[in-house]
């Protein structure tokens, strides 16, 4: 059986999912170094401090963890996938309590060499440990108990991530289980309690936000309530504000507009060609901020440097290797290849859709990165790790 796999598995790479990944991998340190070398401050660095050079390692040893990946079959992987997932829950806990506080969140483990991001390989884990409990018999999912189970899969790092605070990268997991259970076969009418509930929350968020009074607020981060605000152009000043009071309110609100109204200058600034590599006037002078244009704003520096042909290359590359997961994912030819394969095509095409909507102010702003061009060394390794349990789901999809 073993040598049988073994010549199944040669030469069978999917290639058209390489080519997506190679086009994002040369595209994504070109532009880091556009967005990062305008400052004098990065400039000035010793040659390896460069972002874009530490993308290229974390390229190289995502590549190499992806390759791994690959030599072990999928089915071996799912038999410790409930292992890895409470490891990474332990995870989440750990940067609660001793976490690096970054721009008011607390997101990272500092481990000198490397910002350890544990959210990013939560979401992997849960896709590799919720599919290895959905591929149960159909009979078994109809069972209360277990779509309790996935629910609770489901709630314990979204609720852990939502406490950094870090609401985009928690939201991901709610979209990614749906389609989960989903192509698993839950029940229908368990899935639309579930999207009603989810609604009905989100609901009363946004009635919080927008029409609440002061006392009776859901507790919500002030940045998280600001971003919303400013997505439903809300007046940052409440009805019985003093002319001062107004006055500063209104000065918050430009601040908290700022990125978002820069990114969408810079998209829509490009053009046609797009002003060149290095050339673009928003990132060189500083009005896309600095901070963040090599990671959330990434794609806006792209549509001002390459306008709309960038912005399409960018679009058609990502569909390339979300069609190529969907491929996957219906060649497949048990239920749990089936179901990892969909489930890493959800959150790749959540992260993409988030991303690059709130490039466009089509979303609120959430701090979504953008796979493989957004600088980040844990994001760049679960988006390859990711790819590569693609590729084992293609490889061994004729030993099951």
């Amino acid at each position: 059986m073993i040598p049988q796999r073994l010549h199944e598995r040669q030469g069978q790479l999917d290639w058209l999912l390489l080519l997506g990944l190679l086009g994002l991998m040369c595209l994504g340190p070109m532009f880091i170094y556009s967005a990062t070398m305008m400052n004098e401050s990065s400039a000035s660095l010793h040659w390896y401090s460069h972002t874009f050079l530490r993308q290229i390692i974390w390229y190289s040893a995502g590549l190499g963890a992806a390759a791994a990946v690959c030599f072990i079959p999928y089915h071996v992987l799912a038999r410790w996938s409930l292992v890895i997932f409470w490891a990474t829950i332990l995870l989440l806990l750990v940067v609660l309590v001793t976490g690096k506080f970054v721009f008011g969140a607390r997101r990272w483990i500092d481990l000198g060499f490397f910002k350890l991001q544990p959210s990013e390989f939560a979401k992997i884990a849960f896709i590799m440990a919720m599919a290895n409990v959905l591929s149960r018999p159909p009979e078994e999912l109809r069972l209360p108990g277990i779509f309790a189970r996935a629910i609770a899969m489901m709630l314990i790092p979204f609720v852990l991530i939502l406490k950094e605070p870090d609401l985009g990268s928690a939201l991901m997991f709610l979209p990614t289980g749906l389609v989960m259970m989903y192509v698993a076969g839950v029940p229908i009418k368990y899935l639309g309690r579930l999207v009603g509930g989810v609604g009905l929350v989100v609901a009363l968020i946004l009635v919080d936000v927008l029409f609440a009074p002061p006392q009776w607020r859901i507790r919500l981060e002030d940045y998280q309530r600001q971003r919303l605000m400013v997505y439903f152009g809300i007046d940052f000043a409440s009805p019985n504000a003093t002319a001062a009071e107004r006055q500063q309110a209104r000065e918050l609100q430009r601040q908290k507009s700022y990125n978002v109204e820069q990114a969408l200058i810079s998209v829509g600034s490009g053009g046609l060609t797009g002003k060149g590599w290095r050339q673009g006037t928003q990132n060189a002078l500083g009005y896309l901020p600095r901070a963040v244009a090599h990671n959330d704003f990434i794609f806006s520096v792209i549509a001002e440097e390459l306008g709309s042909v960038g912005s399409v290359t960018v679009i058609t590359l990502y569909t390339v290797v979300l069609f190529a997961g969907l491929r996957i994912a219906g060649q497949a030819r048990d239920r749990l290849g089936k179901i990892l394969a969909a489930g890493i095509v959800t959150l790749l095409f959540s992260h993409v859709f988030i991303n690059i909507g709130m490039n466009i102010r089509l979303v609120p702003v959430t701090g979504v990165p953008l796979p493989l061009l957004s600088y980040g060394g844990s994001s760049v390794l679960c988006s390859l790790i990711a790819a590569g349990l693609l590729q084992n789901v293609y490889l061994y999809r004729r030993s099951y």
